[in-house]
């Protein structure tokens, strides 16, 4: 506290005050490593939060749609989650008790068994591990590399798959020859220039060609892991067609398929599983995030034939999170009783056909995207190299450059407005959107009209990204 010159107070430690947030924001930056991401582009503080929306530390109100990377299904604080984590706390129960079996724990794989895949429930495993979905992804590889004998993996070009020492083999930027990248179809930037059925369709010869050529250097791997959709590669869903071959090209040579249903999982895209929507089982799944109703809890489900590890297979001390589990099953019950990933296709799609507009209107959004509340905006630069011209084809915007200076300029104008987005993409070029699976469509509306107004205004302030003129 700081007594001013005329004896006013400044006191940077009281909260609902814009010198509070300031103060905590400086004691961040001076104590905390260069390594923080959300908190350079996001400068708030966040002091209380409910459903949608959070409240800053100089009392701003905010609406989330970040939802902690995805890991908030239900909002902030949701009240059958709180009711979940006060009973355990009431109850006496211990919060962490390594594997050993208790009620909560049971709850839990209860509950998320009758979510799975018919195709997967009916023999599955589960497997906890650390609580971060690195360590899910960690113990799936070891798990198909221990049950197959073989080490190498399959994985695709955008991937992540998390940052722990393992994971990092499989996620898009790393050099370990045990893993071998392949093209991951898409429509707007499509690896082969082609786009649509084409493209996936020769992103799924050329997995076939590299798996059964003995030529092309690359032995039968252990498994091959994919996102059903790509979220920090820039959201982008990978076309049921393309993920049913996968499916059949793996079964065929006796390839565990991993899905990585990390982000994607709990009703996110409109699935309860986002691979119920080429109707494909995997082998395993990776689960995070939502699983543990905003707490750490990670899990690997997978079948019980690929059950071949040893006891004191690496693990992770806690993996006996109660409170994460008792969190996760009232979400898991609360998403499935309540039809909420049914909601999130509606609303999902109402919200994609709405943003779709913004891209007739400014030439700087080159492409909208998502599945479910899983959502992306592309931006690109339509003076660069392919552009020039206000008015373009859908086709001619492929090939213009990305825009990450004016994909973060909308993050923060859309802060400005009081709404929080992520970006994501190869180059940070993709806004996200991830709100709760409860918003509200009075709520969305909210979110679309802010994100639009920050679109307007951020390119306003990008000359070569001005809307386009009306048509004659």
């Amino acid at each position: 506290m700081k007594i001013l010159p005329g004896g006013a107070v400044d006191d940077d430690t009281a909260p609902g005050t814009r010198a509070a947030q300031e103060g905590i924001l400086r004691r961040q930056s001076a104590r905390e490593s260069a390594a923080r991401t959300y908190a350079r582009a996001l400068p708030i503080v966040p002091v209380r939060a409910r459903g949608l929306t959070i409240e800053g530390a100089d009392g701003r109100r905010y609406l989330d749609c970040l939802s902690g990377a995805g890991a908030l299904a239900l909002g902030h604080n949701h009240p059958v989650v709180l009711e979940a984590i006060r009973k355990v706390l009431d109850s006496g129960a211990p919060l962490n008790v390594l594997d050993l079996a208790t009620p909560v724990k049971d709850a839990f794989i209860t509950e998320l068994f009758r979510t799975l895949p018919p195709g997967l429930a009916d023999r599955a495993r589960v497997r906890f591990c650390g609580p971060a979905g690195s360590d899910a992804v960690e113990t799936a590889c070891e798990l198909v590399r221990s049950a197959t004998g073989r080490t190498g993996l399959i994985a695709f070009t955008g991937a992540c798959h998390g940052r722990t020492a393992g994971p990092p083999d499989a996620t898009a930027g790393a050099h370990d020859v045990r893993v071998t990248r392949l093209p991951y179809p898409q429509d707007y930037r499509c690896p082969f220039g082609v786009g649509g059925e084409g493209g996936a369709d020769l992103a799924a010869r050329w997995t076939e060609s590299v798996l059964d050529d003995p030529g092309s250097g690359v032995p039968l791997p252990a498994g091959m892991i994919v996102e059903p959709v790509q979220g920090e590669g820039g959201v982008i869903p990978a076309p049921d067609a393309w993920l049913r071959r996968m499916r059949q090209l793996t079964a065929d040579r006796a390839v565990p398929l991993i899905a990585d249903e990390i982000q994607t999982g709990v009703g996110r895209t409109g699935a309860f599983w986002a691979v119920e929507h080429s109707g494909v089982t995997p082998d395993v799944m990776v689960l995070s995030k939502a699983i543990g109703g905003s707490l750490p809890l990670a899990v690997v489900v997978h079948r019980d034939d690929l059950d071949t590890g040893e006891p004191g297979a690496p693990t992770g001390t806690f993996r006996g999170n109660q409170l994460a589990m008792a969190a996760g099953t009232a979400t898991l019950a609360h998403v499935r009783e309540n039809h909420l990933a049914e909601r999130a296709a509606t609303l999902g799609a109402r919200m994609l056909s709405q943003l779709r507009g913004l891209a007739e209107e400014f030439p700087c959004v080159g492409d909208v995207r998502g599945r479910g509340l899983m959502i992306g905006v592309e931006f690109v630069d339509p003076e660069g190299e392919a552009g020039g011209a206000s008015m373009m084809p859908d086709r001619a915007r492929r090939l213009l450059p990305v825009a990450p200076e004016l994909a973060a300029a909308v993050q923060r104008e859309c802060l400005r407005r009081g709404l929080i987005v992520g970006l994501g993409g190869r180059h940070a070029s993709v806004v996200r959107l991830l709100p709760p699976l409860t918003i509200t469509d009075e709520q969305a509306a909210a979110v679309l009209d802010r994100l639009a107004d920050a679109v307007r205004a951020a390119a306003r302030c990008h000359g070569g990204a001005a809307a386009a003129p009306s048509a004659p």
